[in-house]
């Protein structure tokens, strides 16, 4: 057994063998994380997958590119690759559709995949979420320029969180750590390397292939987030017709943290509709 709790178990997906976290039964949900350096599906969602996995059967995987999920040293990284991903990792586990949760990096795949692959989605969830042009902030420019110091971690974590007394030295040195593992960093600054806006531009899905999104969608969003704008969410929610848009207050790019019970209440009576 590995001590690690970042480590689930793993499933060979289109040739990758992924890393992917699995709770509860019932009808699927798959996360999607975030692209922060180090990142993984365990540290991004592990107060939230024990709730939702009380009435679903929650699948949180480590997409490639990122956590404990081979690199393949030939791998394209871009939306189809990632959403190809996502989707063979469904194949894999024997799940024909499923709900989908996508936090910012993740939100991008997960409309590539509503939009690529409508009919194995039920519902869509987008929290923070990519996917649309907007200028380069601060705060994303900071996390993707990332090198591993610990200064430079607890800098780009200030811009996550709107109550900074979430950022503990503890964390900070957690995730400093995870950043160093081997190959991790190396990894993280091919994926995003300077000028970064076009990596924005690269995570965006075609507007009128939004629109045509059909399946109902929840719209979250911190209103003081530093590192995708709430404008985004703001514009997703004019775009998709059946969505709702649910904006928390005091709150940064971390909704699914920062205001974990309300998010994970709101996520679960959403998908129980």
């Amino acid at each position: 057994m590995n001590a690690d709790p970042e480590v689930g178990s793993f499933v060979t997906a289109g040739g990758i063998s992924t890393n992917y976290h699995e709770m509860g039964d019932g009808p699927s949900v798959m996360m999607l994380h975030g692209s922060g350096p180090g990142v993984t599906a365990w540290a991004n969602w592990r107060l939230n997958m024990p709730d939702i996995a009380k009435t679903f059967r929650v699948i949180a995987p480590d997409i490639v590119g990122f956590g404990y999920t081979d690199r393949p040293k030939d791998m394209r990284y871009d939306l189809d690759a990632w959403s190809d991903h996502a989707l063979s990792i469904l194949d894999a586990l024997g799940i024909e559709r499923a709900h989908v949760i996508g936090n910012s990096f993740g939100g991008g795949v997960a409309l590539r995949l509503a939009t690529r692959f409508p009919d194995r989605i039920d519902r869509l969830v987008l929290m923070g979420s990519a996917g649309l042009s907007f200028p380069l902030t601060e705060g994303l420019d900071c996390v993707w320029g990332y090198t591993p110091t610990v200064e430079n971690m607890r800098r780009m974590m200030s811009y996550f969180a709107y109550d900074r007394s979430l950022i503990n030295d503890d964390l900070i040195e957690s995730r400093w750590r995870a950043s160093l593992r081997q190959g991790v960093q190396d990894a993280y600054a091919a994926l995003f390397p300077e000028p970064r806006q076009r990596w924005i531009e690269a995570l965006c899905t075609n507007e009128d292939l939004i629109r045509a999104i059909q399946m109902q969608t929840l719209i979250i969003h911190g209103r003081d987030d530093r590192v995708v704008p709430v404008d985004c969410s703001e514009r997703l929610h004019q775009m998709i017709g059946p969505s709702q848009l649910h904006v928390f207050g005091q709150c940064g790019h971390w909704t699914q943290i920062e205001h974990r019970q309300r998010f994970n209440q709101l996520v679960v009576n959403f998908l129980s509709e």
